[in-house]
């Protein structure tokens, strides 16, 4: 039992969870799913409670049941207690203060970040407020590894994801070179096919490969189908760079998904065996989202933004070179206006840095979400001030196969240039040499002779 006395009133909560779940900011998943603070005050008393919380309570009253969930089995069983030692003695208000304090540099962040579990991140982001999420999150330092270097400080990646409505392979190509001749595509061309015929999967496999090796571009493919259609297209010989998993913070949600850990594991190894990266050995890809436990009645009570963190337990766990949240994607029942998903972001954004993740963000919402582009740019630019590793490079920032919007090219432009942000160096350099930025990065008008342009017509350059 938890409690707390505000204006008198004495408010409890019967344990961890539904305290976790109250001290939430407002959100529509939580009130769906019957488990969010029915007043602001009731929030706020839940936040109380939760501040004198200790750190070490999260690892003996366990939100989802260890014998009923891989994801909690895998939380408890891989804890790291030397690096959780220094934070310890720390209660989640504390821990707060000591997030925000000098002492926590990039260094003690990166040292501690085995020893926090999701719940722990999940908790402390209750207490912050927007400011404190960014300035957290800037601090952490993760980089990985494939083709090129993702993560730098000073520098944001974007991924080019050239969907196309019937999986046409010229009009994803010709969405792929517009996105290269901006400058984008430095976290990988990723393609979400409309179609799971393995011949076709194929075919999308082969051509990212054939545009890549042909002009020699430091970056990496991604065909983001099921996994098990991965570990077919592998079987078969196909040039796979990475493995794309959604993945959720529940083994029920996972299952959902017809997923688990050791398929994941299987994935990794096969991946690996191919041996494509020149740089580096991450070759996995996660995207997660708030409300997808509660989507699929598999949340076991707990909140949506802590469900959320659990995934990154997941994804932390095969150290995947990307993983992102495609945070307004599913939709106004979870997240439902601007504002919400703004918050979202920034949770998401911090809570994956804080876990030791590579964390981007499809910036995104539906089209039946009380939000707009004017929301987006915000949260854009909130964090990639934050330090955020990847965003999302849509034609127009339109995506006409999934239909809900997104970040464009210009926009990566715009946040490159408002704060001064490089591409990975690797791509940097190529994108140079092919005349595509000069020196100093900035984008070069492209002749049309251009040996991108050429090719898309099928040309030799």
């Amino acid at each position: 039992m938890y409690q707390a006395t505000l204006s008198r009133r004495s408010y409890r909560f019967s344990d961890l969870r539904q305290l976790m779940a109250k001290a939430s900011p407002a959100r529509s998943g939580d009130y769906l799913a019957e488990v969010a603070a029915d007043s602001a005050e009731e929030r706020m008393a839940a936040r109380i409670a939760l501040a004198e919380v200790p750190l070490k309570t999260f690892l003996q009253q366990l939100l989802v049941p260890y014998e009923q969930d891989e994801v909690t089995r895998l939380i408890i069983d891989s804890h790291d207690a030397l690096a959780f030692a220094p934070i310890s003695h720390l209660t989640v208000g504390d821990f707060r203060d000591w997030l925000l304090s000098e002492q926590a540099d990039s260094a003690m962040l990166a040292q501690v970040a085995p020893g926090i579990t999701p719940e722990m991140a999940a908790a402390v982001s209750k207490l912050m407020r927007n400011q404190d999420l960014i300035l957290v999150a800037k601090k952490c330092r993760v980089i990985t590894r494939f083709r090129n270097t993702i993560g730098l400080p000073g520098h944001l990646s974007v991924r080019l994801q050239p969907n196309h409505p019937t999986d046409s392979l010229q009009g994803i190509a010709a969405s792929m070179l517009d996105g290269l001749l901006y400058g984008s595509g430095d976290a990988v061309v990723g393609i979400n096919p409309a179609s799971d015929s393995l011949p076709l999967l194929e075919k999308l496999n082969y051509m990212l490969n054939d545009v890549i090796q042909r002009f020699a571009i430091p970056t990496q493919s991604c065909v983001l189908t099921h996994v098990t259609n991965t570990l077919r297209l592998i079987e078969r010989g196909a040039p796979v760079d990475l493995v794309f998993q959604s993945i959720a913070g529940t083994e029920a949600a996972n299952s959902g998904f017809g997923i688990n850990l050791a398929l994941l594991a299987e994935a990794q190894q096969a991946a690996l065996s191919l041996n494509r990266g020149t740089l580096g050995n991450n070759v996995m890809y996660f995207e997660t989202g708030q409300g997808s436990c509660l989507s699929s009645n598999a949340h076991h009570g707990v909140d949506q933004q802590t469900c959320e963190a659990r995934a990154y337990a997941v994804a932390r766990h095969f150290s995947p070179l990307l993983i992102n949240t495609v945070v307004g994607f599913i939709g106004p029942e979870y997240l439902y206006d601007g504002k919400q998903i703004i918050r979202a972001g920034l949770e998401d954004h911090f809570c994956g840095k804080l876990l030791g993740l590579p964390l981007g963000c499809d910036v995104c919402y539906t089209n039946h979400a009380e939000a707009d582009q004017d929301d987006m740019d915000t949260l854009l630019t909130l964090l990639a001030t934050a330090g955020l590793t990847f965003l999302i490079g849509v034609p127009g920032a339109d995506d006409i196969m999934l239909n809900y919007q997104s970040t464009s090219f210009h926009d990566a432009l715009y946040i490159r240039e408002l704060l001064g942000l490089k591409h990975a160096p690797e791509f940097a350099d190529w994108l140079t040499k092919m005349q595509i930025t000069d020196d100093l990065g900035r984008l070069r008008d492209t002749a049309a002779n251009h040996p991108l342009l050429l090719a898309l017509q099928g040309e030799q350059p």
